[in-house]
């Protein structure tokens, strides 16, 4: 069975964003990686050349920052990299810049894989979330964030990059046929020092939004306002290895009252039924879960 994997980053420092980690995280399982870099205004290529030479392929891309609607310069440099990928591949592992697999995944979603290599009609595999708020030590606990989503797809080129690269789905407009991977994504998305956190909401917001949306929302603030969550927990579990060394570099405070809960009504209607029945009412689904 071979494995590639893809990914697509611009601006890692100036951001933030623990490209390096997420990549690293997925190098067992796969032969290759190929990441789409965009032309950065920081030191990103050279941080990508130095992750894993022997496995890594760069793919040098210019974002198309003139798209400002939906978050969709996203997917099209998500669909750069995988229409790169080498055609002899059985799956491919897409990996966000903020999403690590803990290494305790690794062997069930190998064995997954294998399971479902020569079955066609399974199109990709699921993975869980799990995402971090605010610090190392929250996370998010209302139904509003996704549950899972695809990262793992078949190494057919007809599947495309979905929306603002959320998800995938096959031409001409198909949903994705999909099987549970048992495995987990970190989702890190949240957790940065305060500047760095909002250096990365402008840059996300400038692919989403115009210049006077961008005003209204964020004003001239120098640090992002952490406190406008709805519901956290605390964490219990452990972070995959390939975090260790960035988890010890923190160097902000967060604190959160997990007794608060301002969640919204329809949310807290979701997660009881979720907790009692084990029924995600109201998930969005951009898959076809295979029973």
């Amino acid at each position: 069975m071979r494995v590639v994997g893809f990914s697509f980053i611009r601006n890692a420092v100036l951001c933030d964003y623990p490209i390096v980690e997420a990549v690293s995280s997925i190098l067992p399982l796969c032969d290759e990686v190929v990441v789409a870099v965009g032309k950065s205004e920081d030191d990103t290529l050279n941080l990508v050349r130095g992750i894993h030479p022997s496995k890594i392929r760069i793919l040098e891309t210019i974002w198309d920052d003139n798209l400002r609607e939906g978050g969709r310069v996203f997917a099209l440099e998500t669909d750069k990299a995988f229409q790169a990928l080498s055609n002899d591949a059985d799956w491919a592992f897409c990996i966000q810049a903020d999403e690590i697999v803990h290494e305790n995944y690794l062997d069930r979603i190998s064995q997954t894989m294998s399971r479902w290599k020569k079955d066609n009609v399974v199109d990709g595999l699921l993975l869980d979330f799990t995402h971090f708020y605010g610090s190392y030590n929250y996370v998010a606990d209302s139904p509003s964030w996704h549950r899972r989503e695809v990262r793992i797809i078949r190494n057919d080129k007809s599947i495309f990059s979905y929306g603002d690269s959320m998800g995938f789905r096959k031409r001409p407009n198909d949903k994705l046929r999909v099987r549970e991977s048992g495995g987990m994504i970190y989702h890190y998305s949240y957790v940065k020092p305060p500047d760095k956190m909002l250096t990365k909401v402008r840059a996300m917001h400038k692919l989403w939004h115009d210049d006077e949306w961008i005003q209204n929302e964020l004003g001239d603030a120098a640090l992002f306002d952490y406190g406008t969550i709805d519901s956290l927990k605390l964490f219990e579990g452990n972070h995959p290895a390939v975090m260790k060394e960035r988890i010890a570099k923190q160097n902000w405070k967060f604190e959160f009252d997990v007794s608060e809960n301002r969640i919204r009504l329809k949310h807290r209607i979701r997660k009881f039924i979720q907790r009692k029945f084990g029924i995600s009412v109201g998930e969005y689904r951009n898959f076809k879960l295979l029973e």
